[in-house]
């Protein structure tokens, strides 16, 4: 059975949304789930619930990571957090993988540095699924954990995320692309044209430049670039699926002339709600870290700490970090390019 060790006290309605998420996962996902986080605190919610026979157990921390600490300061000063106990949880061999909805920032930094990153990984990226215009998902990656990143780097991107992409959504080849100004080749910085000159050489279903407008068209599955380019372009997604939403609900409720009409828009409203329903997605993983570590985002509910565990025990059991430096070791091995 999977093991996972859950950040109880990370997200805004922590412990609430955790523990119910993990009783969620514990009853549809087949995985076992410790709980970390101030015992009585997660002990009085878990008792909340009926949780009798459950592969469920509490495992105490004593400090709780903020999402005001900087990653820093929550790194080196908060080493008995439910953050950092569960990573060394997944360090020492107790649990597969570690998830949590705290803060980025600190998360990533505990991962990095408690876990290690793989030997053929220079730095871990963070991926991101968006749903696209074709009813399928895209993932972008990076999308945040590096602010500056140099074409070797987003090289390893584009195979981390391919991995992930294949074992996630079980395509044999997914479409692979840059994410640049044009589609030209030329087109770019000097990071991004020599980016695509490594890629190219890769034995990936490489199709080239894509620009921003691609991005939710779907003809692409999994879309690399830096993490500060990457970061704008989710940020800037939730707030145009955010402003449509409102959009369409001001819509609803102002125009329309029928009760028949209602309800067919409520049905379409519902239908947009549930494609761009970040609790659908779970998680974004930190690719290329030694445990498996998946980041959920700050506002989880029970269903996306559910979906958040889902993706975690499924990149356990792909096997994904083999399958990462096992590609990255046999890419090294490219003579370089010209």
């Amino acid at each position: 059975m999977t093991i996972i060790a859950l950040d109880a006290m990370g997200g805004d309605h922590a412990p609430r949304a955790e523990v119910e998420g993990a009783i969620l996962a514990a009853r549809e996902l087949g995985v076992r789930i410790l709980l970390v986080g101030i015992e009585d605190v997660v002990r009085q919610e878990l008792d909340r619930h009926r949780h009798r026979g459950l592969p469920i157990e509490v495992v105490n921390a004593t400090e709780v990571i903020t999402m005001t600490d900087s990653p820093s300061q929550a790194f080196r000063r908060k080493k008995e957090s439910s953050l950092h106990v569960a990573a060394r949880l997944v360090r020492d061999g107790k649990a597969d993988a570690l998830v949590t909805a705290g803060n980025t920032g600190a998360a990533m930094t505990v991962a990095r540095f408690v876990l290690g990153t793989l030997p053929s990984v220079d730095r871990p990226a963070l991926a991101a699924a968006f749903p696209n215009m074709k009813e399928k998902v895209s993932v972008i990656l990076d999308v945040g954990a590096n602010v500056d990143s140099k074409a070797a780097q987003i090289e390893q991107y584009a195979v981390m995320g391919e991995i992930y992409y294949r074992a996630i959504w079980g395509v044999k080849r997914p479409r692979v692309a840059l994410l640049s100004i044009g589609e030209e080749e030329m087109k770019g910085n000097e990071v991004t044209r020599e980016a695509f000159n490594r890629l190219k050489h890769l034995p990936l279903n490489f199709t080239g430049n894509v620009e921003g407008r691609d991005v939710f068209r779907g003809n692409v599955d999994v879309i690399v670039c830096d993490g500060f380019i990457g970061n704008i372009a989710l940020k800037i997604s939730e707030g145009v699926v955010e402003h449509l939403g409102g959009m369409l609900k001001k819509a609803i409720k102002s125009s329309l002339a029928s009760q028949l009409g209602y309800a067919l828009s409520r049905r379409a409203f519902g239908e947009f709600r549930k494609r761009t329903d970040y609790s659908e997605y779970g998680g974004a993983p930190l690719l290329g870290v030694r445990g498996i570590t998946v980041i959920g985002h700050g506002r989880s509910n029970p269903n996306a700490v559910k979906n958040a565990i889902r993706v975690a025990a499924e990149l356990c059991r792909a096997r994904v970090n083999e399958t990462i430096e096992q590609e990255l070791s046999a890419a090294a091995a490219v003579p370089a390019r010209g």
